[in-house]
């Protein structure tokens, strides 16, 4: 370390305690970042959608979580803590990356602690954390299966690993996610100092990335190959963010340039040809969404076109070509990479993975929730860098529908793979119960789900030079200052996604003008605005921040008002499995049809819809923890019985009519044990 670079760690060191700001990321510095966040517990949520949530969450999600994680008998990740740090008798259990899903729920709990100052959480962050820095390694490392060999000595496997091999040295296989915990822990650690101004667990995170700086330097190339599933790209920048050392950026420039070392690179990891020459979303889509994200943060800090080139492009393919209808991503189960190369021999196994351009199945949908929740980490990031409405639609999308999907109504139960449609008596074997389940052998997304519903607050506003952002409709308060200093205070009042109608009361602002920025969803037409009760703007345009500068004062009033037309929706002509089919979509809800809400004798298979149908809506406050439905008819054939036919004669028979009821598809699953699906027959 030269002279000047040791000054800027000794400067940042010394300054730290006076940079508490910042939200899920600060970008409060960020050079090529439009938007910064606001802090936690800035945002408030009062009542209605996102209120309810984030009480399921305090109550249910954040307990129930910490109960299975702490349970030696199922989870084993705070026992492998404990073992690691001697303060316990024992061998490691359970995947390599377990030490990154407890860091998501104690991330989940930090960004709780920072709106609900709940002591009780605090207290126990705190001895938790105390297990964390007791199991970390003088030089930095922390990995508990590496540090519980290396307590217990025990020898290094044989040159044949299995699945529960144990190492004794680190980076010894990519497959053992170590980057990938350390990655988690920075950005958990960033949370919890700027929610509870302690730097215990930053100072851990610290030392961690110290320790991957060093490798960096000494061995670029072992680096390179143990990127998988890159949480440690947002986790780097997010620590230079907050403590402002220069080498953890450098790191994080770093860490996309040694890609290109990478030894038989594969599309699954995304390290087959070099990150600023791709065009398309490939491979394994939870590692291709945390590498996306990571790259944005880096461009955010550093300007570098050639990396925003390339996640335009990406986002580009996924957004219009690969992406479901309810803002989940990766479709397939298993697939091939390179998908039809002439070269027989560059063709690869990919799991989980997005695959080609339309090939968006239906009963055999995977979408991994980690995936979802990585898109939203990726537009997020990409919204903040560019403040361009298309990536908060998409946001919004993936929260209202792919995010809310994987986890049941009590905050107990999760989804691994999320699927379209769902039958009973399919000829194949599908990975994963088709119902959600209270633990996970592969735990890694329950805890990201937590932490998701936690942080949605983070995710509602931006702030600008210019004045303040609105991404996300709900009941709140928000209580920040404006970047000059200037206190700012806004009341959001609105039944919203039930209701388009939103009220927004100014209720603390400073005596210069600053402008409101409100997002106009892409759903939505002919939306209008009020102001203390005029008329100020009619027929707006979809998909876009409408801008509103002037001098506010005490108590005044912004109506939106945002049009939810029941939409009919096709799919594009080459996603062949929804082809003369139709979803429905009101607001940023899309909705399913559940066997539940059929007759006994009718599949879900055999209800189609007319394109003139005419819909209600209308809601019932007893019914999935309250949820607008929608009613119709829909046209309904007997023939159920294919037996061992292929293909048949269409029967003549008339149809009969019957009245349907569709629900939002983030509350399909509760109800028992049905069938499901988005998108159904057009008659």
């Amino acid at each position: 370390m030269d002279w000047k670079t040791s000054i800027c760690v000794l400067v940042a060191s010394t300054c730290l305690a006076g940079n508490v700001g910042g939200g899920i990321t600060n970008t409060t510095t960020s050079p090529h970042a439009m938007l910064r966040s606001v802090d936690i517990g800035a945002v408030q949520w009062t009542d209605g959608f996102w209120a309810e949530r984030f009480d399921v969450c305090c109550e249910s999600m954040i307990p129930n979580m910490w109960r299975l994680l702490e349970d030696p008998q199922i989870s084993h990740a705070y026992d492998n803590f404990l073992v690691a740090a001697g303060l316990k008798q024992g061998r490691h259990h359970g995947p390599k990356w377990h030490d990154g899903d407890f860091y998501k729920w104690l991330e989940a709990a930090a960004f709780v602690y920072g709106i609900t100052k709940d002591e009780k959480l605090n207290r126990q962050m705190d001895r938790i954390i105390d297990v964390i820095g007791k199991a970390q390694r003088d030089d930095g490392y922390i990995h508990t299966p590496v540090i519980i060999s290396q307590r217990q000595h025990v020898d290094p496997p044989s040159s044949k690993r299995g699945r529960d091999a144990r190492d004794t040295s680190e980076f010894q296989n990519r497959l053992d996610f170590e980057t990938y915990n350390m990655g988690h822990l920075m950005t958990c650690a960033c949370v919890h100092y700027r929610a509870t101004g302690k730097t215990s667990l930053l100072k851990i995170a610290r030392r961690a990335a110290d320790f991957l700086y060093k490798v960096y330097k000494q061995s670029p190339r072992n680096l390179a190959n143990n990127a998988i599933c890159p949480s440690h790209y947002m986790g780097v920048v997010e620590l230079y963010r907050t403590v402002g050392d220069p080498r953890y950026l450098e790191l994080a420039q770093g860490l996309i340039d040694i890609r290109d070392l990478v030894e038989e690179g594969t599309d699954h990891n995304q390290d087959r040809i070099p990150f600023r020459k791709q065009t398309q979303a490939v491979g394994h889509a939870v590692r291709a969404n945390y590498l996306y994200a990571g790259v944005a943060d880096v461009y955010a800090e550093t300007g570098d076109e050639s990396l925003l080139d390339a996640l335009e492009d990406i986002w580009r393919d996924v957004a219009y070509r690969k992406m479901y209808v309810t803002g989940a991503a990766g479709a397939l189960y298993d697939g091939v990479s390179p998908d039809g190369s002439k070269d027989h021999s560059s063709v690869q196994l990919v799991h989980q993975a997005y695959g080609r351009a339309y090939q968006l199945p239906n009963v055999t949908a995977y979408n991994e929730s980690c995936a979802t929740i990585g898109f939203v980490l990726w537009n997020w990031r990409m919204l903040t860098i560019t403040a361009q409405a298309r990536y908060a639609d998409l946001l919004e999308l993936a929260l209202y529908n792919g995010v809310l999907a994987t986890i049941s109504l009590d905050g107990t139960k999760f989804f691994y793979k999320n699927p379209l449609r769902q039958v009973k008596g399919v000829p194949f074997e599908l990975r994963w119960s088709h119902q959600r389940e209270p633990y996970i052998s592969c735990f890694c997304c329950p805890p990201n789900i937590v932490r998701t519903i936690a942080e949605v607050a983070g995710y509602a506003y931006s702030l600008s030079g210019e004045g303040v952002w609105i991404h996300l409709y709900g009941g709140n308060v928000l209580d920040t200052h404006l970047p000059n200093g200037s206190p700012i205070r806004l009341n959001q009042q609105t039944n919203y996604p039930w209701e388009g109608t939103i009220r927004i009361t100014v209720e603390e602002a400073p005596q210069s003008e600053f402008s409101l920025f409100l997002r106009i969803p892409g759903w939505t037409e002919n939306a209008r605005i009020k102001i203390n009760d005029e008329l100020y703007k009619a027929g707006l345009k979809s998909e876009q921040y409408f801008e509103i500068r002037r001098k506010w004062t005490e108590g005044d009033r912004i109506d939106l008002v945002f049009p939810m037309d029941i939409q009919l929706l096709e799919a594009h002509p080459l996603v062949e499995e929804a082809r003369n089919q139709i979803t429905i979509r009101r607001g940023p809800m899309i909705y399913c049809l559940e066997s539940v809400d059929l007759p006994d004798n009718v599949g879900i298979l055999n209800a189609a819809i007319s394109s003139d149908a005419p819909f209600r809506h209308r809601y019932i406050k007893n019914l999935l923890g309250g949820v607008t439905v929608l009613e119709t008819k829909a046209s309904v054939r007997d023939r159920n019985d294919w037996g061992n036919t292929l293909y048949r004669k269409i029967n003549p028979q008339e149809p009969k009519d019957i009245d349907i009821r569709l629900v939002p598809y983030y509350a399909w699953a509760n109800r028992g044990d049905g069938e499901m699906t988005v998108w159904i027959p057009l008659r």
